[in-house]
């Protein structure tokens, strides 16, 4: 790696511990530390939910999928921006009616202090293993686009991300998820601007070839319902159903729409991301058929289209600048994840109102457990890398179900929520094994979790 493109990641990896450092000040309370006083801006809340659910996977798997095939991928980005407004129209307003730090107090309220736990830990069980993995596959990512060994790419960014998560706590998390968006978003647009001069062609001729080869193709009318989820139908209702689980009933996320200071702008940071997910999908789907372009269409390994680009053909510093994007996606759901982690353990298992040192503590703890699921693990473990990232398919829609049952005006025996809750799991990974598209997973988990849960209370009410 050449020496300037080492020292801008260098500038760029002190530069957001530094900044974590001195936000520290600001923090008097759990609830600075958690929800950022409640007066986070919308626009920067809105960026960092962008931001944590974008990871390195994304960044680089993306661009494949133009460069192999087409844009059926952002059907489920339409999906995406449907399940946000239901999430603005239908959950938000409870959370903040209720004045609640973490969503899982909902079902506390509802069903009592058992359940709320049981809910919470479905929640951590899902984030500790799909982000413990999730990291290990950036830190792949890294190891081969920088040449450093996958332990030092785990602790370089686990170190660093530790530093300003721990200091700063969630106000510091979302401003510097905000200018990572920014930073691994100009890499994408950056990259479009190379790739057109290396093409020698306008955007527009470069779109007209490749529309007349069928690479631009955003809408798929044909395939098995139930088993193609890039099909419109099960791409719109499964992103839909993703989106309004991942984004109602993830803490993860939801906490950032917490912290702002009302409920019309939580509304707009929640429905604005998912207008921001959409564009991000476009730069990057974009760079990918470029690619396609550049490459004559050549075989490449699958998901290494972008990093040999990357690699081959940007000039430095600008090559430097999309290492730091490599860097920031991984960073920002990894910071995400501990200060989530650590903020439901703190409301729903220790009652809530604990200092800000155990707060550090507890965050600290959750850090040092994905960057030792990380090392556990390595890139051949693909069978643990392959669950890992799809729990949280498997749990979302036991999760929503719950907190569906919670609107309604009835009364469950706690063993018929929790026999719902595994029944929905349990759903998911038959569906899984008997190849049915994951676009249906949730939606599926969701109807198993609802009849269950009611035939076993009918049992109890008997």
């Amino acid at each position: 790696m050449h020496w300037i493109d080492l020292s801008i990641i260098l500038i760029f990896l002190a530069g957001f511990s530094i900044y974590g450092i001195y936000q520290s000040r600001f923090n008097k309370s759990s609830e600075d530390y958690f929800l950022g006083g409640r007066n986070l801006p919308w626009p920067v809340a809105m960026l960092s939910i962008v931001a944590t659910e974008t990871s390195v996977l994304t960044f680089i798997s993306v661009p494949g999928l133009a460069y192999r095939d087409d844009w059926f991928f952002l059907q489920l980005a339409i999906g995406y921006i449907i399940g946000r407004v239901i999430v603005s129209l239908f959950l938000l307003p409870q959370y903040f009616k209720s004045g609640v730090n973490s969503i899982y107090e909902i079902i506390g309220h509802k069903f009592g202090p058992e359940i709320q736990k049981v809910a919470s830990g479905v929640f951590l069980i899902t984030r500790v293993l799909a982000d413990g993995v999730r990291f290990l596959a950036t830190a792949v990512v890294v190891q081969v686009i920088t040449g450093w060994s996958l332990t030092l790419a785990v602790l370089v960014i686990g170190a660093v991300t530790l530093i300003y998560t721990l200091s700063g706590g969630i106000k510091t998390v979302v401003w510097v998820d905000s200018i990572q968006f920014i930073l691994y978003l100009f890499g994408g647009v950056a990259s479009i601007f190379i790739l057109l001069n290396y093409i020698d062609q306008s955007l527009f001729e470069a779109i007209s070839a490749l529309s007349g080869q069928g690479k631009l193709a955003i809408f798929n009318w044909k395939g098995d319902l139930l088993r193609e989820p890039y099909l419109f139908i099960s791409a719109l209702l499964g992103g839909a159903l993703l989106s309004f689980s991942s984004h109602g009933v993830d803490y993860m996320m939801v906490q950032r729409v917490l912290g702002t200071k009302d409920l019309d702008s939580a509304k707009k940071a929640m429905i604005g991301s998912g207008i921001f997910v959409f564009i991000q999908f476009g730069v990057f789907l974009l760079a990918g058929s470029l690619i396609f372009v550049l490459m004559g269409g050549v075989e490449l390994e699958r998901d290494r289209e972008f990093t040999s680009f990357i690699v081959n053909y940007l000039p430095i510093g600008l090559k430097g600048v999309l290492l730091a994007g490599v860097l920031s996606a991984a960073m920002s759901t990894l910071s995400s994840s501990i200060n989530s982690l650590a903020s439901s353990t703190v409301t729903d298992w220790l009652g809530g109102n604990q200092s800000i040192q155990k707060s550090q503590i507890i965050s600290l703890i959750w850090g040092l457990v994905l960057i030792g699921i990380a090392l556990l693990f390595d890139e051949s473990d693909s069978a643990i890398v392959i669950v890992g990232l799809q729990i949280a398919s498997f749990t979302y829609g036991g999760l929503l179900g719950l907190f569906l049952l919670s609107k309604i005006n009835r009364k469950f025996h706690p063993i018929s929520l929790v026999a719902g809750l595994v029944a929905s799991l349990l759903i998911v990974f038959y569906l899984n094994q008997i190849g049915i598209a994951w676009t249906w997973f949730i939606g599926i988990a969701v109807v198993v979790n609802f009849t269950v849960t009611h035939i076993v209370n009918l049992v109890f009410d008997n």
